[in-house]
């Protein structure tokens, strides 16, 4: 385990090509996760963190001792921090709670006037005026979300192109099964839930820990980033970029990227491992991607069609990866090539000064935000020479 101690910025700001300006649009936030951009511009910002599975060997409190040294030792916010920048000038004119006394949110949607929200345990909805600033009522219950000793808490949430269907990430509650496979029932797993009635079913399994979710926009398929398995090595296992296929098994516990099989889990399932389908695109082993983003629009120039990955960063290999925002450029609605740096800087001496999460890219304002669960910002990133902002509905 090697972990990038936190450390400040110091007047300092991450490393974007030349053309591109970054700023941070919200400081002093309380753990940022997923963000949502809504039809009037505004930006939501989901703060929480959840989890807190019990330590089944002395390693596994080891593990979580050291692991915490690399966090801000903020507590999660536990609400949804509404950002308004209506001129574009990177400096919002109003910051206001949204919506507050929810149970570690992550992942967010808005389908016909309604804004969703995936706490740890629950997939909540709540009506919405354009323009509206402040939400008080409670959240209606869609659907409960599997929460049993949760030690993948966080629930990704993307509404289907048409607006019928959510569909949510939920991860696996163990590296590589060592609690038991009862327990791992509706986990590792990503759910398609009927929006109008509730319903759900498992549209893909054996997909470890599915972080972020999003349509791309040519061939209205979707795709997932993923976090793999820890504990065999520094190369091994690639974390990934995948569309998802209905039906799919992607291979966890038993095996990983297709079907190299975990010598470590017990009992062996080769009538499974068989049928395990390869992930389309290797993102390099442990460098944890949590944030998922298609361009669309007219995009930016030299990363005009293709994916923004947010990558959190290692914590168990001996050199640090991940820890920037990537670009994987797409061809007719695939992957097309390596993948290119796109902000960078978090990491300075071996400290970090911050971890990405969720990556949104704002079509209308041609404008990228990160969450930075870190430094507890969102940093918006735009061309330097950027056109003006679009007209936004007013307060309310």
């Amino acid at each position: 385990m090697k972990i990038a101690r936190p450390a400040g910025w110091n007047g300092e700001l991450p490393t974007v090509p030349a053309g591109f300006t970054i700023v941070p649009l919200a400081t002093d936030l309380k753990v940022p996760r997923q963000m949502l951009v809504l039809p009037n511009g505004d930006l939501l910002v989901a703060e929480g963190l959840g989890g807190k599975a019990p330590k089944l060997r002395p390693k596994d409190v080891i593990a979580g001792y050291i692991k915490g040294l690399g966090k801000s030792g903020t507590e999660g916010g536990d609400r949804i921090t509404l950002l308004r920048d209506a001129d574009g000038d990177g400096k919002p004119e109003l910051r206001t709670i949204f919506i507050d006394k929810l149970d570690a949110p992550y992942g967010l949607a808005f389908v016909d006037g309604h804004v969703y929200v995936a706490n740890q345990d629950a997939l909540l909805r709540f009506p919405y005026s354009d323009g509206q600033t402040r939400i008080t009522a409670p959240g209606e219950e869609v659907s409960k979300l599997p929460a049993k000793v949760n030690h993948h808490w966080t629930k990704a949430l993307v509404a289907s192109p048409d607006g019928s269907k959510l569909y949510v990430g939920i991860g696996s509650n163990s590296n590589v099964g060592e609690r038991g496979m009862d327990i791992e029932e509706d986990r590792a797993v990503i759910w398609e839930i009927d929006r109008a009635a509730g319903t759900n079913r498992i549209f893909v399994s054996g997909i470890r820990n599915p972080t972020a979710l999003a349509f791309e926009p040519r061939s209205g398929v979707l795709w997932s980033v993923v976090n793999e398995r820890d504990e065999i090595g520094d190369e091994l296992v690639p974390d990934y970029l995948t569309a998802v296929r209905e039906g799919a098994f992607y291979g966890w516990p038993y095996s990983y990227w297709g079907r190299h099989v975990d010598p470590r889990v017990r009992p062996q399932r080769p009538d499974l491992v068989r049928t395990a389908v390869t992930p389309d695109y290797a993102l390099g082993s442990h460098v944890a991607p949590l944030g998922l983003s298609f361009v669309t629009g007219e995009g930016f120039p030299g990363f005009a069609e293709g994916a923004f990955v947010g990558e959190h960063g290692s914590w168990n290999r001996r050199n640090l990866v991940g820890y920037k925002v990537s670009f994987v450029p797409f061809t007719n609605g695939r992957p097309a090539g390596k993948p290119r740096d796109f902000v960078t800087g978090f990491i300075k001496d071996g400290k970090a000064r911050g971890r990405p999460v969720g990556v949104t890219y704002d079509p209308a304002r041609r404008a990228l935000f990160i969450a930075d669960d870190l430094s507890n910002s969102v940093w918006r990133v735009t061309l330097s020479q950027a056109p003006a902002a679009p007209a936004t509905t007013p307060a309310r």
